[in-house]
C-alpha cells in the first residue's frame, strides 16, 4: 500500500471494477468493430500493459472531485502517478484530466498522456506525447 498521498480507495486493479485486457481486439469480438468512441478507454489499457511490462505495482484510486488512473511504484521504489486521455484539446478535458493530479500535495512526479502533438506541462504536471512515452523505454 502506497502512504504517499491523499487518494482513497487505494487498492490493487485486480480487485477494482475497471478490466483490462491483454489483447484489445478481444474488445472488438465482444463488443463490435466500431471502437472509436471508447479510445481513450483503449489507449488506458495499452498504457496499463505498459506499465506492467515495465516492472511496476499499479494501483488506482478516487480522489474527492476525479480520479487518478494509474498510481505506481517503480522498480526503484519511487512512485509516480499518471492521467492518460486521448486528447485534451478542449479546456473542458484539460480541466478533468490535470486537476485530480493538481490536488495531489505531494512532490513525485505526475505524468499526463495523450495524443497531443504539442503537450502543455502546466504545475509541475509533465504532458507527454503518449506514443513518444511508450517507445521511450
Amino acid at each position: 500500500m502506497i502512504n504517499c498521498c491523499h487518494i482513497k480507495g487505494k487498492k490493487q486493479l485486480a480487485t477494482q471494477e475497471k478490466y483490462y485486457l491483454v489483447d484489445v481486439g478481444l474488445l472488438n469480438v465482444l463488443v463490435g468493430r466500431d471502437r472509436t468512441a471508447d479510445r481513450g478507454h483503449i489507449l488506458e489499457n495499452v498504457v496499463y500493459l505498459e506499465l506492467l511490462r515495465r516492472g511496476y505495482k499499479i494501483w488506482t484510486g478516487t480522489l474527492r472531485n476525479g480520479e487518478i488512473d494509474f498510481t505506481v511504484k517503480n522498480r526503484y521504489g519511487e512512485v509516480e502517478y499518471y492521467q492518460v486521455s486521448w486528447e485534451i484539446s478542449d479546456v473542458e478535458n484539460e480541466e478533468r484530466e490535470f486537476s485530480p493530479l493538481e490536488t495531489v500535495q505531494d512532490n513525485y512526479p505526475k505524468f499526463l498522456l495523450s495524443t497531443e502533438s504539442f503537450p502543455q506541462s502546466r504545475a509541475g504536471i509533465i504532458h507527454k506525447n503518449v506514443f513518444e512515452w511508450l517507445l521511450k523505454k
